[in-house]
């Protein structure tokens, strides 16, 4: 018996897989008479042997495959999405605006004279060439002080706004890092420490665009842009 045993069912794992297939069939009710192929699994004559094709039909059909979806997220955070620090968000916020103004090839190129493709006449009094020498340091003195103001936060990123600071400087105004505008004193100072200044000053207003008066404002130093412009 034990001979005939060993020929049916190859190993110990084949005979739980029959059981297994048996039971759930049985359990399940999936059809009210069993199959004529699976009769000799259900009811085997005595001393017979179990077909290896019939093994592998039952084995497989008890054998049912389930896919589980995982989110994307979840293979790098297991633990589920973590809050950003104040520091982290701030870094984002500096690469973003950073990257929105990054330097083109053109920055680094002279100024080249617009050609026309189409001339138009025009009366004599306009300008019929570019002003000569408008990339150079000297120009950007001549101009008024409104116009470099306009340079200065219209034209953000390019060499016009670096000499049009460079000019504000020159006229002896200086930018405040903290409110983004300019200011000039009017008066001495009443008070000069090591950290701050305080007096009477004239600002620029960019969004009146008009030049205020400020009493008793304290300037402090950290705020200060006092770097040298070459």
């Amino acid at each position: 018996p034990l001979g005939d045993t060993a020929l049916g069912l190859s190993s110990l794992k084949d005979m739980a897989a029959v059981a297994v297939a048996t039971h759930e069939l049985l359990e399940e009710g999936k059809t009210d008479s069993p199959d004529q192929s699976l009769r000799p699994l259900l009811n085997p004559a005595p001393g017979g042997r179990l077909d290896s094709t019939l093994l592998t039909t039952v084995t497989t059909t008890s054998t049912t495959r389930t896919d589980n979806q995982m989110q994307p997220l979840l293979g790098v955070a297991p633990l589920g999405p973590v809050p950003l620090n104040q520091d982290r968000v701030y870094q984002l916020k500096m690469l973003e605006a950073v990257f929105k103004h990054l330097p083109e090839p053109s920055d680094s190129e002279r100024v080249r004279p617009y050609l026309q493709r189409t001339p138009y006449p025009t009366p004599s009094y306009h300008h019929q060439h570019p002003p000569t020498h408008m990339d150079s340091f000297e120009f950007y003195q001549r101009l008024s002080i409104e116009t470099l103001f306009f340079i200065f936060y219209y034209m953000e990123g390019t060499k016009a706004q670096y000499m049009a600071a460079k000019a504000l400087k020159k006229l002896s105004w200086r930018f405040h890092t903290k409110y983004m505008t300019w200011f000039q004193r009017l008066e001495e100072p009443k008070t000069i420490t090591d950290d701050y200044e305080m007096g009477t000053y004239i600002y620029f207003d960019y969004e009146k665009w008009a030049q205020r008066k400020k009493d008793g404002f304290t300037f402090e130093y950290r705020y200060l842009e006092d770097r040298e412009l070459p």
